[in-house]
């Protein structure tokens, strides 16, 4: 899916979105097993779904709920570098020169470079925990300042 193609919910589709992820949030407390079953009323067809994709459903309909469009997309174990930028939110070069530089670890498959999954997704949590500090240090200085007095 292209990002062109993504189309925002309508109304009554963050409506029906928003009564079925409270119920469905409400039944994952209660459940038990690793692959319940669940029925499809209007064929009466029960099927079993790993709890992970009910998890993963019930934070789809919570973003349809409030109006965000969706796209899922299957994660690879090895990304490019482009897909990583895309992932971390930044461009393909500043990615390069993250790997270059031994800040993400990477394989090289010929000219291509190839990066994990989890590699990427561990940079990415800590640079937003490092932005969440020197947000809260800088409001902290802000308030030792005095810049929050009336």
């Amino acid at each position: 899916m292209k990002f062109t193609e993504i189309i925002k919910p309508s109304k009554d589709e963050q409506r029906a979105a928003m009564e079925s992820y409270d119920a469905l949030a409400s039944t994952l407390k209660l459940l038990r097993s690793e692959n319940p079953e669940i029925e499809i009323e209007e064929t009466e067809e029960k099927i079993k779904i790993p709890i992970s994709a009910l998890r993963l459903l019930a934070d789809i309909l919570k973003e349809l709920s409030n109006g965000n469009p969706i796209s899922i997309v299957p994660i690879a174990t090895e990304m490019t570098t482009q897909a990583a930028a895309e992932f971390i939110g930044c461009s393909r070069p500043h990615v390069v020169k993250l790997v270059e530089n031994g800040e993400i670890p990477f394989t090289k498959i010929g000219k291509h470079r190839r990066i994990k999954f989890e590699d990427v997704a561990r940079y990415r949590k800590e640079m937003k925990a490092k932005q969440k500090s020197s947000i809260i240090n800088l409001m902290q200085m802000d308030e030792e300042s005095g810049l929050y007095d009336t």
